[in-house]
């Protein structure tokens, strides 16, 4: 790199700036200003004869501007270059490009491919060999070879949403150097170490290089959220920085499923603090819609964590068959079990010891979880209701004891048929000894704790055996007699413990494990699960991947050569090749994985005792000022020669009038030269005009391509529907604007029609960032192929080229499951009744937002703000079947020609402008009737 920030590209021709003294004497004089005379000619022919002409002394600073003007055509002759690059690689050896592409690096990622290829440009003029090896890929191909080569790998590398795995690219480049030396290595790196104790500079360090480079990004940038705890007030999150030096705070926002930010924190590091904690803020019922928490201003997967169901906190309800002791609360059946949820859910007891009445009334507040400790007979009129809470999705969790032991064997609230009276171990009547636990199976939730050690039981409840028994076992005795059973019903579950949930019958209730066990049957209870029913038992399964996370932290769809999830393993999943950070399952339910493991720490690569030049990424392009200073030389001239003109007297022949004129242009014509163009009217930032205009006014809006065919017919299409809409409707929206992703506000239109076209350039990385935005908030956008196929619907075959580029901006946006728009859906009857959505073709179906939970029966569920979805797609081309001209007429035939089908269009417009601007509500018209006869009851 060049020790200076310009350079002149003739240095040869500033030798010319040594003649400005020359010139300097040359310009001080100016011709005299000819004088006026009054006739007769006799006298002025005497007076030329008498008196001889002598030239004037010309001002300073006329003289000082003519120098200026001198210097900067000889500045602009030797063409200085800002930012230039010159070859600094070392001789001896190839080129070895030692690139960490991690989550850390997504935010510069274009500086750093620009910096890598630089070098590589300085190889390929050196006539130098190049190796490049990715330290987030899982294999690389780092034999030295051709500059062309490295350039390709270098363009077709991404940054990854991973940890570097700095060590499996080091072997694959030592192996494939064999022994060579590198003359210039260069390693980019993300500036945090992978692991602790991580050497890669020092083994870098011993392949001997002649020059060893680290190429740092902004240490500022790197921020990650490492995990997240939703506590009884307040969701608290731990986030970790690299550069730990100013104090900072940092926004947070969760979303919901939809994208749709929900509340706000922050968390505070102070000076010098690398790890700091923050809270959100929100009430139980919110939290629990929490998908997704993230970082403002960070587009990093490190800076997003997302949620499962693990991470709601439920509503616990608990019953004891006794009263609560207060003088001696160890020996309540309730007191281990309030201390082991309270940390993670919201618990509730009855106001009154009558369970008949305490029941119901607890049930109508949709708890999650019930626990029973040691109740053996309910209330008759409790049993069915109880049943059809758990049918319907409800945990009840029962602990025995004495009562349970003398309850009736027919109880249909116990997952297994008990043995009446309970089995003592290790008392004086009992040849037995008391029982540790056996290994816990490899199904069901307790799949992968350790075996406790200092946990005997002296006491149990014994089940009748039976062929299912070992299936329903989720823990037992070393004796193999069972310690936990349980039972689904429909959409939930019975689990019972055959030892009491105070510490007079095990040692269960006081140790470690008790909390465990709890907190992951706690989390059962979520609707639908990520556990197969095999028998009645829980069985562990792999999870395919769902949704995975990009390295700018969106969720995609694109699941790659991701494998399955085993979430029952031994040890905490950690995310890597085979198993990228995301979402695991299904639409039914998915367990969470997230690039950081809980209480990571982001810490500085260690470089000590390692000789290397540090060096930043390139900052921007080189540019030449040689344009920018004939342009000031050309204004100098211009000034000099109106100077000289005034002073001659030019001006003074004019009259009054005409001189004042030319002294105003001459005066505007420069301020219009010199005006800087980002000072003249930019419509890219509205004003408060325009703004309240937007707002009083409903607009439709579309995305203008770049293509003057295209973007003709979407604003003529969106002017055909105003006008339908007008005189249709009492919406008279006003007329259709263009827009602009990267400049113009998003916020102000209801929906925006973007006309999807393969030959218009690719949306920008910016752009899809508005878009993605825009959506969360609540917009919504019609996406539009315009060929009758809308990448969705290709049954399997190629796509067009259109649908193409539209899987290519769908890949980038985190978009919800998508499904054509079913029969009963709102779109069809927001104000025309229609079964179809043509447009100028009609063989595309309109694709909306899928239904969560799937059921017809509940259109409602679907959509994001207020049920509206948003995103559709059609391939119909919507804009060709509404664009009419001047005069009225349209512009575009249906195909095939059927002004019916122009009709239809026009009313699938209607419906879809209805649908975005009233959400469901007709929904809500159509059950009328039953709404009214249960009201009148």
């Amino acid at each position: 790199m060049n020790a200076l920030p310009f350079a002149f590209a003739y240095p040869a021709i500033l030798g010319a700036l040594a003649a400005l003294p020359v010139i300097w004497w040359l310009l001080r004089l100016t011709p005299p200003r000819p004088k006026s005379e009054v006739f007769p000619p006799l006298r002025i022919l005497a007076t030329v004869l008498k008196r001889e002409e002598t030239p004037a002394q010309s001002p300073w600073w006329l003289t000082l501007l003519r120098m200026l003007l001198a210097a900067a055509v000889i500045l602009a002759i030797a063409d200085p270059v800002f930012n230039p690059r010159t070859s600094s690689l070392a001789s001896g050896g190839p080129l070895v490009l030692f690139v960490d592409n991690s989550w850390a690096t997504a935010p510069d990622w274009e500086r750093r491919v620009k910096t890598a290829d630089a070098l590589i440009d300085d190889a390929e003029a050196a006539g130098t060999p190049v190796a490049i090896a990715f330290t987030a890929d899982p294999t690389n191909d780092a034999v030295p070879g051709t500059a062309a080569a490295a350039r390709d790998k270098l363009r077709a590398a991404e940054p990854k949403p991973l940890v570097p795995d700095r060590q499996r690219a080091f072997e694959a480049l030592r192996a494939a150097l064999n022994g060579v030396h590198p003359g210039t290595l260069a390693f980019l790196t993300d500036g945090a170490a992978s692991r602790d104790n991580d050497a890669t500079v020092r083994q870098l360090s011993d392949l001997q290089p002649a020059q060893l480079r680290l190429v740092e990004g902004d240490a500022a940038e790197t921020i990650a959220i490492t995990s997240a705890n939703n506590a009884a007030d307040s969701m608290t999150v731990t986030a970790t920085r690299l550069n730990s030096g100013a104090a900072a705070s940092l926004p947070l926002t969760a979303q919901d499923a939809q994208g749709r930010p929900i509340a706000t924190g922050s968390v505070n590091f102070q000076p010098g603090q690398a790890v700091a904690t923050g809270a959100i803020a929100a009430p139980f019922e919110m939290r629990n819609d929490f998908a997704r928490l993230s970082i403002d201003n960070h587009a990093t997967a490190g800076a997003v964590h997302l949620l499962d169901d693990g991470f709601k906190r439920r509503r616990v309800v608990l019953l004891s068959g006794e009263a609560g002791d207060t003088f001696q609360p160890l020996l309540s059946p309730l007191y281990y079990i309030q201390r082991a949820l309270q940390p993670y859910a919201d618990l509730i007891e009855p106001n009154t010891p009558d369970l008949a009445t305490s029941i119901p009334d607890l049930l109508s507040q949709n708890p999650s979880v019930i626990v029973m400790a040691d109740i053996g007979r309910l209330p008759q009129d409790t049993y069915e209701p109880l049943q059809r809470w758990i049918a319907n999705g409800g945990t009840l969790i029962r602990f025995a004891g004495p009562r349970l032991a003398a309850a009736p064997a027919d109880d249909p609230l116990v997952p297994v048929t008990l043995r009446q009276g309970e089995r003592a171990l290790g008392g004086a009547l009992s040849w037995a000894e008391p029982q540790p636990l056996a290994e816990f199976p490899n199904f069901g939730p307790f799949a992968g704790m350790p075996k406790p050690t200092d946990v005997t039981i002296k006491r149990q409840v014994l089940a009748e055996p039976t062929p299912d028994l070992a299936e329903r076992t989720w823990a037992s005795l070393a004796d193999g007699t069972p310690l936990v059973t349980t039972k689904p019903i429909s959409a939930g579950r019975i689990v019972l413990f055959h030892v009491s949930a105070e510490a007079t019958w095990s040692d269960l209730p006081i140790s470690g494990n008790f909390v465990e066990m709890l907190r992951r049957l706690v989390q059962l209870s979520r609707s639908g699960g990520v556990t197969s029913e095999t028998g009645g038992a829980a069985t562990a399964e792999a999870l395919p991947p769902f949704r995975l996370l990009t390295a700018l932290g969106a969720l995609t769809t694109e699941t790659g050569t991701a494998r399955p999830l085993i979430p029952n393993a031994k040890v905490t999943p950690v995310a890597g090749f085979d198993n990228p950070p995301g979402l695991y399952g299904s639409e039914e339910g998915f367990t969470a994985l997230n690039v950081l493991q809980k209480d990571a720490e982001l810490k500085p690569l260690d470089t000590s005792g390692v000789t290397a030049v540090r060096e930043g990424l390139i900052g921007g392009e080189t540019w030449s000022a040689k344009p920018a200073l004939f342009l000031i030389a050309f204004l100098l001239l211009l000034a000099d020669s109106l100077i000289v003109m005034f002073m001659s007297g030019a001006f003074s022949r004019l009259r009054p009038a005409a001189r004042t004129a030319a002294l105003v242009a001459v005066a505007l014509s420069a301020a219009l030269l010199l005006l800087p163009d980002r000072s003249r009217a930019d419509d890219s930032k509205p004003g408060d005009d325009q703004i309240f205009q937007r707002l009083d006014n409903t607009h439709l809006a579309y995305v203008v391509t770049g293509e003057q065919d295209v973007d003709n017919i979407s604003e003529r299409g969106l002017e055909g529907l105003t006008e339908f809409l007008t005189f249709r409707t009492t919406l008279e929206p006003a007329p259709p604007v263009g827009l602009d992703l990267t400049k113009d506000e998003l916020a102000f239109y209801p929906i925006i029609y973007w006309p999807v076209t393969a030959t218009a350039p690719m949306p920008s990385a910016a752009a899809i960032n508005r878009i993605d935005a825009y959506m969360r908030s609540g917009g919504t956008v019609l996406f539009d192929t315009r060929d009758q196929f809308s990448a969705l619907d290709t049954g399997g075959g190629p796509a067009s080229a259109n649908g193409e580029r539209l899987q290519q901006i769908l890949a980038n946006l985190d978009i919800p499951p998508l499904e054509p728009v079913p029969t009963d859906h709102v779109l069809t009857k927001s104000f025309y009744l229609l079964s179809s959505f043509p447009g100028r073709y009609a063989g595309s179906p309109l694709w909306i937002e899928a239904r969560q939970d799937n059921h017809a029966a509940n259109p409602k569920s679907t959509g994001s703000a207020d049920g509206v979805s948003p995103i559709l797609i059609t391939g119909n081309d919507f804009a060709g079947a509404w664009a009419v001209d001047q005069s009225g007429m349209p512009m575009l035939p249906t195909v095939p020609p059927d002004e019916m089908q122009r009709e239809y269009a026009y009313r699938s417009g209607v419906n879809i402008m209805m649908y975005m601007l009233t959400g469901n509500y007709k929904t809500d018209q159509v059950h009328i009737p039953a709404l009214l006869e249960r009201l009148g009851q």
